[in-house]
Order: C-alpha cells, then sequence, then structure tokens
C-alpha cells in the first residue's frame, strides 16, 4: 500500500511542478519596488569587508606571507614532484567556475 501512495504522490508533485503560473511581469514589478536602500546596505556592507580585509592583509603582512609560501611551494615541487589527482583539479576548478557563475547572476539579480 505504501507504494502505491508512494507513487501517487510523486505523480501528483510532478504534475504540479510541471504548471507555470503566468503573472505578467509582477514579479519584476515587485522586484523594482523594493526598497533602494537594501541595496545601498548590501554595497555598503560589502565594500567595508573588502576594506576590513585589505587592512588586515597589511597589518599582519600578507605579501611576506603568501611569498615564503610560494618559495616553499617552489621548492618543495622541484625537489619532490607533487602526485596530484587530475580529476581533482578539474573538480575544484569546475567548483570555482560554478561559485563564480553563482556570484555573478546573484549579482544581476541585485542590480535590477
Amino acid at each position: 500500500m505504501d507504494e502505491q501512495n508512494e507513487k501517487l504522490l510523486r505523480q501528483f508533485f510532478s504534475e504540479a511542478a510541471e504548471q507555470k503560473i503566468e503573472d505578467n511581469g509582477f514579479t519584476e514589478k515587485v522586484m523594482d519596488r523594493l526598497p533602494v536602500r537594501v541595496k545601498r546596505y548590501t554595497r555598503i556592507w560589502t565594500i567595508f569587508c573588502v576594506l576590513f580585509a585589505a587592512a588586515l592583509f597589511t597589518i599582519f603582512h600578507g605579501w611576506e606571507l603568501l611569498l615564503v609560501q610560494f618559495e616553499v611551494f617552489i621548492r618543495t615541487s622541484i625537489a619532490e614532484p607533487p602526485h596530484v589527482n587530475p580529476l581533482m583539479v578539474v573538480f575544484t576548478l569546475f567548483c570555482l567556475m560554478m561559485i563564480g557563475i553563482y556570484e555573478l547572476l546573484s549579482y544581476e539579480r541585485v542590480i535590477r
């Protein structure tokens, strides 16, 4: 009996998911009428976080730390070649690309 109920529920929800309700631009109109200050607060917060991160990077001599780490990486990779799985490199690059695309799309939604 549970399988029959499960099948009926899946059929019902799959039909409901396929329905598209036309709103004649209602959603866009509502989004356009949202207060501008929300966008302003988001930009201010982003600028604050970037400036704060830049200040911490400068205070803690971030360039020196990066240069030391880069030097260690180069010296160790020359002495012993790293064993890197190419699939992990591709997966990492793919994930970074997806995050970048998501950020661009979400930024476009915020701007509108």
